[in-house]
């Protein structure tokens, strides 16, 4: 008798938490098989491009940059890019320029740009012709 209750008690448990996992009746306007949650809906177009910029643009820079191929240090010519730091142009010519605090305080990067004593660190190469001369 303690068996039979048990085993009906086990169906109806089982009936009724079967029926609270199977799947309800959807209504019409949801569609089946659609998984998206659909919250960011409303911003669906503020990432696409405006069609009033016009045609997109490359980002980078148009013609290159401008280069100055008047640039001599200690009569090496070398290829320097215009409003590059002379400290640049010279670490990439192998030229080494003693330096000990790289922001222009200490005047131990003097080199002569065009025979005027300018510091390394601070100084650009200029568009015109650049004569670069280090003394170690």
């Amino acid at each position: 008798m303690i068996s039979r209750r048990l085993a009906t008690i086990a169906t109806v448990v089982c009936a009724s938490s079967v029926s609270a996992f199977a799947p309800t009746q959807q209504h019409s306007s949801a569609r089946i098989g659609n998984t998206e949650l659909n919250i960011f809906g409303g911003l669906k177009g503020a990432f696409s491009n405006d069609d009033a910029l016009g045609k997109p643009q490359n980002a980078g820079l148009t013609g290159g940059p401008k280069v100055n191929e008047n640039v001599s240090i200690n009569g090496k010519p070398v290829n320097a890019v215009v409003g590059q730091k002379i400290s640049q142009v010279a670490a990439s010519a192998r030229v080494k320029i003693p330096y000990s605090c790289k922001n222009g305080d200490c005047g131990t990067c003097t080199v002569k740009i065009n025979g005027r004593n300018q510091k390394a660190c601070q100084a650009t190469v200029p568009a015109s012709k650049c004569a670069i001369v280090v003394n170690n």
